[in-house]
């Protein structure tokens, strides 16, 4: 029987990208039209990003105020603002399955990407910016010269590249090691901590992620610091990119292939008793629930599914079934939280918030709310100031909130927020106390004196 809304816990069906009929034009713009309509007559997500507000302008400024009154070349407009974060299927939207209207609006934009794609409506920027496992193996070697190549300070190069492959000169891009984190972790081998309560009984595969890997090894070092310390045997292992990139540009074949090789990997680990402990939301979420909604029918990927953990819930998860060492110290200058948007789609909770809260004596802010970043979105120049745009109510609360850390479980997303709330607070004539981004487990290692 049809109802008003829904109580039940979201699901979502899995994605016949391989299916002819998912690919058929005609069918698709059937689809986007009776979800926009319902969206029409909801718009419960008119705050949540850019996508909302551009469908509503397009169909109150057609002709026939309805959907029906758009073109269906219109609705790329739509789809470009969407940034996959998922929020409005998580937390706002009443009639996603198992509701009967089956409203799954981000898979649904996706689809359309993937239809355009196979018209080559896509960037090639942003599809050349997704390969970060070629992109991080070429730039280590030269990592000091591509730094100071993207720096924001270095204006002729910004501008030849925002002029050439439309990377928007104001952007903030993440900065390449000349060490990655599989080369610091061979070089730095450590033991676990006989002392502490979990010794023995914990055996965590780290899952180093792109980023983390080529660059943010220091967000992989205080992570495998903080395992060790607490008792978890360790070891770092990292087949390859989950493909989240690749999702974003629509290239799900691509994102299969990741999947497949990978899991086969990773459930070899599994095997010899290891729990996977990813280092990033966004990789998180792709091993727990994009996957099995990718390829199905893998025994490998529906297993690897059911032993992923992200690393704050990781950590809480020992704390709560063995216990951790004491010496935490407090961090007096306070933490602003950033609740990342592909964390809250894991439904888990907010771990990285539960884990900084083990910390005494220590003031602790959080913001719940997307911050507009959203992978190549955040950067390229079409889309730059729109993610800038729909970040700046977080930007906001960082600098009214002032205090000395900013974290995020996903890293561009700080960085982008960390910018930002740089930039805000400078033209109010004040200083952000925070620096730099850092992510949760950073500052837990700190608090522990491992970093």
């Amino acid at each position: 029987m049809s109802r008003e809304g829904s109580l039940e816990a979201p699901t979502r069906h899995p994605i016949h990208w391989q299916d002819p009929e998912f690919h058929d034009p005609a069918v698709l713009d059937r689809e986007m039209r009776r979800i926009f309509e319902i969206c029409h007559g909801c718009r419960r997500c008119f705050n949540l990003c850019d996508s909302f507000p551009r469908l509503f302008d397009l169909i109150d400024n057609s002709t026939t105020e309805d959907v029906d009154g758009v073109k269906s070349e219109d609705f790329s407009k739509v789809t470009e603002a969407c940034t996959l974060c998922d929020m409005c299927f998580m937390t706002k939207c009443p009639y996603v399955p198992p509701h009967p209207w089956q409203v799954d609006f981000p898979h649904l934009l996706l689809r359309h990407r993937i239809v355009s794609a196979r018209d080559n409506k896509t960037s090639f920027t942003a599809r050349q910016l997704a390969e970060t496992d070629r992109n991080g193996r070429m730039a280590r070697p030269v990592a000091a010269l591509a730094n100071w190549a993207t720096a924001r300070g270095n204006q002729p190069s910004r501008r030849l590249m925002e002029k050439l492959l439309g990377i928007d000169a104001h952007a903030a891009l993440p900065k390449f090691a000349s060490r990655t984190f599989l080369m610091q972790d061979a070089a730095q081998p450590l033991s676990p901590n006989p002392q502490a309560p979990a010794f023995g009984q914990r055996k965590a595969a780290v899952f180093a992620t792109c980023i983390v890997n080529f660059n943010k090894p220091e967000t992989g070092m205080a992570a495998r610091a903080v395992l060790n310390h607490i008792g978890v045997e360790t070891r770092v292992a990292y087949p390859g990119c989950c493909g989240m990139p690749f999702l974003e540009q629509a290239e799900l074949a691509k994102v299969a292939k990741q999947a497949i090789a990978i899991s086969a990997d990773l459930c070899r680990l599994i095997d010899e008793g290891y729990q996977v402990v990813t280092l990033t939301a966004s990789c998180g979420l792709m091993l727990k629930f994009e996957w099995p909604l990718i390829v199905p029918g893998d025994p490998n990927v529906k297993r690897l599914s059911e032993a992923v953990f992200d690393i704050d819930e990781y950590v809480l998860d020992i704390s709560k079934r063995h216990g951790l060492p004491a010496g935490l110290q407090p961090i007096q200058d306070g933490i602003t939280v950033h609740m990342a948007c592909h964390a809250r789609a894991q439904n888990m909770g907010s771990k990285a918030e539960e884990l900084l809260r083990l910390i005494p004596e220590t003031p602790i802010e959080v913001i719940e709310r997307c911050s507009g970043h959203g992978g190549t979105f955040g950067v390229l120049k079409g889309t730059h100031s729109v993610a800038m745009k729909v970040g700046r109510p977080v930007m906001r609360q960082i600098v009214n909130q002032a205090r000395g850390h900013v974290v995020s479980d996903c890293p561009l997303a700080a960085q982008h927020l960390v910018q930002g709330a740089q930039e805000m607070a400078a033209a109010d004539g004040r200083e952000l106390p925070a620096k730099a981004p850092e992510h949760p487990i950073e500052l837990f290692a700190h608090a522990y004196g491992l970093i």
